[in-house]
């Protein structure tokens, strides 16, 4: 689909969803089949990684103080699955996700694949672009690495995903996007999405109009605010709209959302507010 084509599809879009609880848990409104959002909140952990250089037992425990159920990894900061594993086990953690570059998908993805299994991993997240494949062409190439590995990767009871910042959106000739390239040429099956909800707005677009365009291609969404001069900040602390873009990416098929700052003054202060506004739209976390 190219972009003008995707713009007349989102015009006839509606918008109305504001008044829904954007965490409908097992007995709440969501689609009529399929997963819907759980109502365990998570974070992404990259958020925390100056905490995490130091005391990743440390850092685990306090999120689940804060009240997450999940977390997404980035990375293990030294030690085995097995002890990850473990630290998660005691203090009530799952961890449904993960994000590695595409060299390690590609290059070394039979140990990748272990270690994901030791963890609970469900989802193996290429976070970025690489150089050599920014541009139509690049893009289309990379469709095919994701159908390739996907494939593998779902020999083993996962899922590959892509996570978007703002450069996916640009427009690369002919009215085409990256992130459209890559949703067009992905094996429906095989590849998914994460889509970062901050860098979709800061590129210029409308989260829910790729919800309604893409059914059940967005398995999880990243949740971070952005004030109207474009800065980044926690959630609560800037203008989008979280009742209305979790509720359509609910309907969407979106599975897990994932707190995330990159650049916090302060990690912990950052996604204790974030939660902290979430579980208000609904969420009753993970934790009591």
């Amino acid at each position: 689909m190219d972009r003008r084509a995707f713009l007349g599809a989102a015009a006839t879009v509606g918008l109305g969803l504001t008044g829904r609880s954007a965490f409908a848990g097992p007995h709440g409104a969501g689609p009529a089949s399929g997963p819907r959002i759980p109502e365990s909140l998570g974070v992404q952990l990259y958020t925390l990684r100056d905490r995490m250089a130091d005391d990743v037992a440390g850092t685990l425990a306090a999120v689940a103080e804060v009240g997450y159920g999940e977390v997404e990894f980035a990375g293990l900061f030294g030690h085995s699955p097995a002890e990850v594993a473990a630290m998660l086990s005691d203090v009530g953690l799952t961890s449904p996700s993960t994000h590695v570059g595409l060299p390690r998908l590609t290059e070394g993805m039979d140990a990748l694949l272990d270690e994901a299994e030791a963890l609970g991993h469900r989802w193996i997240v290429v976070p970025s672009v690489p150089s050599d494949f920014r541009s139509a062409d690049g893009f289309r190439r990379l469709a095919d690495v994701f159908n390739q590995v996907g494939a593998r990767v779902q020999a083993r009871g996962m899922g590959v995903a892509f996570h978007n910042h703002d450069a996916e959106f640009a427009d690369l000739g002919n009215g085409e996007t990256g992130l459209g390239l890559l949703l067009e040429r992905g094996d429906p099956d095989l590849v998914s999405f994460q889509l970062d909800l901050f860098w979709a707005v800061h590129a210029g677009e409308d989260p829910l109009a790729w919800f309604t365009a893409w059914p059940g291609r967005f398995v999880s969404v990243h949740a971070k605010d952005r004030t109207a001069a474009g800065d980044m900040v926690a959630v609560g602390d800037g203008v989008m709209d979280f009742a209305a873009l979790l509720a359509a990416g609910e309907r969407a098929g979106v599975r897990h959302v994932f707190v995330e700052h990159d650049r916090p003054d302060d990690s912990l202060a950052s996604v204790t507010r974030s939660f902290r506004t979430l579980a208000a739209l609904g969420s009753g976390g993970g934790h009591p």
